[in-house]
């Protein structure tokens, strides 16, 4: 069996010649080793529409799943049926955590996104995932190395001790500009949303416009000192 640094050092070739840096190879290896035991968990930003779009060329009925939080902006929202109408054959699930807002409010307080947001977002994402993935042997994520310092050594091939499971990560040697270029030349739709200054999008409650293009997570819990959800700590 190989391992995982084997498994990475396949892909090596692909990362500057290939045209998507080694992500539609990734995606096929991944298909072709896990089959319909690989879920994508799609957060349907920007990295999402790419990697939906080239999965849609390997696996046209690929499992895809969106963690509704059930406060995510409504251009997200209709974002994620654009992309039904123009992927009839993907399996999109929205996937809603056990706890609605208001038993949430009534359990932990009101508007939890403030008073602490990291239970908020185990709550409403981290057991959600842990729930779709159960059973997954492996899942998607559309990193990228230059997001962020946390994300600077992510592989395409990831051991996921929180999970359980497998994290494949197709784009990590792709940058901001490779995404918006593949968006561009496909003519692709996306979140609107990403025009207005929002490079990351996540819950409307939590994220607003970045400070500035050096940190595209920068308007991720603004005021805070948390910059991830727990997905990938």
């Amino acid at each position: 069996m190989l391992t995982f640094a084997a498994w990475n050092d396949s892909f090596i070739d692909f990362e500057v010649d290939d045209t998507y840096k080694g992500a539609l190879n990734v995606l096929k290896w991944a298909y072709e080793h896990y089959g319909d035991d690989v879920v994508y968990a799609c957060s349907f930003g920007i990295e999402g529409i790419v990697l939906i779009d080239l999965i849609a060329k390997v696996k046209p009925d690929a499992k895809i799943v969106f963690l509704d939080t059930d406060v995510h902006f409504k251009e997200t929202y209709e974002t994620i049926e654009k992309v039904k109408a123009n992927y009839p054959e993907l399996k999109i699930e929205l996937k809603k955590p056990a706890l609605t807002l208001e038993e949430q409010a009534q359990q932990y307080g009101e508007e939890l996104w403030k008073t602490n947001p990291n239970k908020c977002c185990e709550i409403r994402k981290l057991v959600p995932l842990k729930e779709t993935l159960t059973g997954a042997k492996a899942w998607i994520s559309g990193l990228r190395r230059d997001q962020s310092e946390t994300r600077a050594n992510v592989n395409f091939i990831n051991q996921d001790h929180k999970f359980q499971s497998i994290k494949i990560c197709p784009l990590i040697h792709w940058t901001w500009k490779d995404v918006w270029r593949y968006v561009s030349k496909h003519n692709l739709t996306y979140n609107p949303l990403h025009d207005s200054g929002y490079p990351s999008i996540g819950c409307s409650h939590c994220t607003k416009p970045a400070f500035t293009m050096e940190d595209l997570r920068s308007g991720r819990w603004s005021g805070s000192n948390k910059t991830e959800c727990g997905l990938h700590d």
